[in-house]
């Protein structure tokens, strides 16, 4: 019978497993303000983010009722693509970082 070797990582893996560890998830978030119409929120989030309209109605109260609400999760590039993308749609977004 014969046994397998033991899993080493090597250096290169080690490095990589490291750096994803060390690099902070970025929020997307977007804030109240007193110009945009409900109907074109939601709207906004089925366009950018490909909400269902129940997912987006309840991000759009969450901004309207909380005065801001945490629209998505990730890297920081694709948190960049996203806050761009709602400002160029007229809403006030920020990019969040997880240690903040």
């Amino acid at each position: 019978m014969t046994t397998a070797a033991p899993f080493r990582e090597t250096q290169a893996q080690s490095r990589s497993q490291e750096k994803v560890q060390r690099e902070p998830l970025w929020h997307v978030v977007v804030l109240n303000d007193p110009v945009n119409l409900m109907p074109y929120v939601v709207m906004v989030f089925q366009k950018v983010f490909g909400y269902d309209q129940p997912k987006a109605k309840k991000h759009m109260l969450e901004v309207h009722e909380e005065g801001m609400s945490l629209l998505w999760t990730g890297t920081r590039e694709k948190a960049e693509h996203y806050v761009y993308a709602l400002q160029q749609w007229q809403l006030t977004s920020i990019l969040r970082s997880e240690d903040a």
